[in-house]
């Protein structure tokens, strides 16, 4: 056998290692996808690419409301604000905080994103932080800056590495998911999907929550 027929399925059992390697990258990208489902969505206000839901989210928060790891602390995971400053779940201690992870290629997040922005505005002044942070690639920022702005109250906070789902403790379960935090910074439960944070079973969860101290 000579050198260059030696060589032949050395050069073959590489190529499919860097085949499989890469395959196993985009299956961890297509699971979180694959659990957000599709529901219709409308063009977003003045023409901006945010979306807005057809239809507002029925689901109640306080029947969804799972406990997978309630009274651990988060992850000490970094993202960003608007400003580009880095941010942990921790600098939120001492406020309830509705941390939701959402993309824009999610429906279901951008289906729930306006009751989340009337939760925030139902505790304006009181110790109550909505935290949306987006999973969303640098293509895709200024979409979801422009959904945001649309949701006012809301800020923009974004997480470049599209990390945040693995980093939680069970990890995400799709999107979108949300974590509740006390004041004390441990999760006091999470919901998987999308729910009506603007309905009565939202505001006696975070009203519980708030009473814990």
């Amino acid at each position: 056998m000579n050198d260059q027929s030696a060589a032949k399925p050395r050069g073959g059992v590489l190529t499919w290692a860097l085949w499989g390697a890469a395959a196993i990258g985009v299956a961890a990208v297509v699971y979180i996808i694959a659990q957000s489902s599709t529901k219709p969505v409308t063009q977003g206000p003045a023409g901006t690419s945010g979306a807005v839901a057809t239809a507002p989210p029925t689901h109640d928060v306080a029947k969804k409301l799972e406990h997978p790891a309630d009274g651990s602390a988060p992850p000490a995971y970094v993202f960003l604000d608007d400003k580009g400053k880095k941010v942990t779940p921790a600098d939120f201690k001492g406020k309830v905080v509705v941390m939701n992870l959402w993309a824009t290629w999610c429906a279901p997040c951008k289906l729930e994103m306006p009751t989340l922005a009337k939760l925030a505005q139902a505790y304006a002044g009181k110790p109550v932080a909505v935290v949306a942070v987006s999973i969303d690639k640098a293509d895709a920022l200024e979409p979801a800056k422009a959904f945001i702005a649309a949701n006012a109250p809301l800020s923009f906070y974004n997480d470049p590495d599209a990390k945040l789902p693995w980093a939680l403790k069970p990890s995400a379960n799709g999107m979108p998911t949300t974590i509740i935090l006390g004041k004390d910074g441990l999760e006091r439960g999470r919901i998987s999907g999308e729910a009506d944070w603007n309905g009565p079973g939202a505001k006696a969860t975070i009203d519980k929550i708030l009473a814990q101290g």
